[in-house]
């Protein structure tokens, strides 16, 4: 029997092997090519208040998460409860950025779910999310008092994902403006 005829089998088998090993990698804590710079210039309307324009001057004054999230993403819903508890610590101001979605959609499952958000930025076309880099939802940054972005997180806030990469950083930030 030749060897050579497994040869196909044995590089399947290997290739599935290294995918189904990245796939379990636990670490989404990207770099944002903003990191460390300001929150780019933008102009939308709150999905809340479609007459109130929101502007990066709303993402500043003080420690914010920016949160992108959807009606439509199931993954955003897994990570809702713990936005609600992270909403009544009052750590941090936290900011909805509603991306490519329906407005309607949207008010319905912040009405249904309760809303963790100071203020939502709606982001229909995903401009925002466009100049932010954003992969996809859910995904969280952290923004300084002065509108400088300091943390980005891709995937599901989880109470250990906040303190493990949210956390530090923010003691840092704190201990450096005392």
């Amino acid at each position: 029997m030749k060897l050579t005829r497994f040869l196909p089998l044995f590089f399947v088998l290997l290739l599935g092997g290294i995918i189904v090993m990245a796939m379990g990698e636990q670490n989404n804590s990207t770099v944002s090519p903003l990191q460390e710079r300001s929150v780019p210039e933008f102009s939308l309307a709150s999905l809340q208040q479609e007459s109130l324009t929101l502007t990066e001057v709303s993402l500043t004054g003080q420690l914010q998460l920016l949160n992108v999230w959807a009606s439509w993403c199931g993954i955003c819903k897994s990570e809702h409860a713990f936005l609600m508890e992270l909403a009544k610590q009052d750590q941090v101001k936290i900011v909805g950025l509603n991306y490519r979605d329906d407005r309607q959609s949207a008010l319905n499952e912040l009405a249904a779910s309760g809303n963790p958000y100071q203020k939502v930025i709606f982001d229909p076309k995903g401009s925002l999310a466009l100049d932010l880099g954003v992969y996809g939802t859910p995904e969280s940054y952290l923004i300084d008092q002065n509108g400088v972005i300091r943390q980005r997180y891709v995937g599901t806030l989880t109470p250990q994902i906040w303190q493990q990469e949210f956390v530090p950083v923010i003691n840092q930030l704190s201990s450096v403006t005392l």
